[in-house]
């Protein structure tokens, strides 16, 4: 078997980092980085899997940002997750085979994969990091959950604040936010589709919180001068998100 290309570091080491209760074990991890049978580098908007596709392998995020969409009979896209680095992007697909939505780059990505007859394996011979890889999967229902709350149910100002403190907490837990400034290089067009508004909806508010003193959003950085006050306009509560500091007053239901 061919040893894929690693560019130095370890593949997995964003994998459930900041989840103190369910971290990765030095074995563990080993186990997992001796999985990945390839590893690639990939432009941005580019199609990994297109709904239906049948699967033989999952793919975990290493750089980067990618998206799940689905598109109506017009074309229309409906982005349904934004992927971090750390996440097993389709690890579902592992039992379902086949996946019902398109998985799509949004900027410039190193993806590793994992075969799923290594996983087979894994399952077999690691109970306890299969335990963990099942959290991974629940975890991200749980954020598809807080995904239809915040279209269903929040205003465009909302969705927008709810979005952006999310992201933050989970790139804080990853190590790519301070808490208050990370780099988001997507435009606002995919922030359009990514809230279910028009883009002039997404720049009218972001101009907005921006006027509000809240944060603003340029040349692809976000500066939340107040996360607390984000995440109160965006009624985002962090428990769904099972971090460690879950229960500071940064609550916004």
């Amino acid at each position: 078997m061919n040893v894929p290309e690693r560019d130095g570091g370890m593949l997995t080491e964003r994998f459930l980092r900041g989840h103190n209760d369910v971290a990765l074990l030095p074995e563990e991890r080993a186990v997992l980085e001796r999985a990945v049978s390839e590893v690639k580098k990939l432009p941005a908007r580019t199609t990994l899997v297109r709904h239906g596709d049948a699967l033989h392998q999952s793919t975990l995020l290493v750089d980067g940002f990618i998206r799940r969409s689905i598109d109506d009979r017009d074309g229309q896209r409906q982005t349904v997750a934004v992927q971090v680095p750390g996440d097993f992007v389709d690890l579902h697909g592992y039992p379902l085979k086949k996946l019902d939505h398109d998985v799509v780059t949004l900027t410039a990505v190193r993806v590793a994969f994992v075969r799923h007859t290594d996983l087979d394996a894994i399952t077999r011979e690691h109970p306890t990091l299969t335990r963990k890889l099942w959290y991974a999967t629940l975890l991200d229902a749980a954020m598809h959950r807080e995904w239809l709350f915040r279209l269903g149910r929040l205003d465009a100002i909302e969705r927008i604040s709810h979005f952006l403190s999310e992201t933050n907490a989970r790139l804080k837990a990853i190590g790519l936010s301070d808490g208050h400034r990370f780099r988001l290089p997507i435009t606002q067009t995919d922030l359009a589709e990514i809230c279910g508004l028009t883009t002039v909806h997404v720049n009218r508010v972001l101009r907005q919180l921006r006027d509000d003193g809240l944060c603003t959003f340029k040349s692809s950085m976000v500066d939340i001068a107040d996360p607390d006050q984000l995440a109160l306009r965006g009624q985002f509560d962090a428990g769904y998100l099972h971090l460690p500091w879950r229960d500071e007053p940064e609550a916004g239901r």
